[in-house]
């Protein structure tokens, strides 16, 4: 419990619904503080209500958040970090599945599925960094996708793109700060039934929002570099992923 604890302050973004607020609400019966942005406000002060009602000991803050909108990033960051005092832990979670197969008529939402999930990933990490690196600590995650591993086709063929850019992008900031009190996270969930996917019907290893959110909670605790999560199969799964025959993959998205 030690190492939760000294997370004390969890900024989540896309908490309104989803794997966000199902961290949210497993993080607030841990005892976290919590900072919460999604465009939804509505949403955002039900899950307020919510939370303080699973533990009157936490402070709950929330502000609307559009990531899209990459100067408001940082100052919704920044106003958080005031409210907070410090942040201990940032989880970059907004994101979204739109699109189709490449030439077929969907650049549009292809393209907002690219900015949400990488571009403004990006900025979201900036804003973040810029505090851990004022602070000289912090946790800073990125909710990846067990897409990362492989292009996948249709409506998967930007999100998978997107995910391993975000990898990569993790990666790349660990290493840039590796040896100093910052740690830095990639979290790589296999397939979990949330808002984002409710319409797919057939999904192999699928598990529910709580199931799901519990592994990735975990996983986030442990400050790993890297994790596939629930670790039933992913953990191994993976693996195989990166190294089946293309052909494979089409029953798959």
């Amino acid at each position: 419990m030690g190492q939760i604890m000294a997370r004390k302050n969890i900024l989540i973004t896309g908490a309104s619904s989803g794997l966000g607020k199902g961290m949210a609400i497993l993080f607030a019966k841990q005892g976290c503080n919590l900072a919460l942005c999604a465009r939804r406000m509505e949403r955002l002060e039900e899950l307020k209500q919510e939370l303080e009602g699973i533990n009157p000991d936490i402070q709950v803050f929330i502000r609307s958040l559009d990531v899209n909108d990459h100067d408001e990033v940082f100052k919704v960051f920044d106003a958080f970090k005031a409210d907070m005092g410090q942040l201990d832990r940032v989880i970059v979670n907004a994101g979204m599945g739109k699109g189709a197969s490449i030439g077929t008529g969907y650049f549009k939402a292809n393209k907002q599925t690219a900015e949400t999930n990488f571009i403004a990933a990006i900025a979201q990490a900036e804003a973040a960094m810029q505090i851990f690196r004022d602070q000289n600590s912090g946790h800073l995650v990125t909710i990846s996708s067990i897409s990362a591993v492989r292009g996948f086709r249709r409506a998967l063929t930007v999100y998978a793109a997107t995910k391993a850019a975000l990898t990569c992008l993790t990666e790349g900031i660990r290493i840039d700060v590796m040896g100093t009190p910052i740690k830095v996270s990639c979290i790589h969930p296999g397939f979990i039934r949330s808002e984002i996917n409710e319409k797919v019907k057939k999904v192999p290893f699928i598990v529910d929002t709580e199931t799901g959110c519990k592994a990735m909670v975990k996983a986030i605790n442990k400050e790993k570099a890297n994790a596939f999560v629930p670790g039933w199969p992913w953990a191994i799964l993976h693996w195989i992923l990166r190294i089946v025959p293309a052909s494979s993959l089409k029953g798959m998205s």
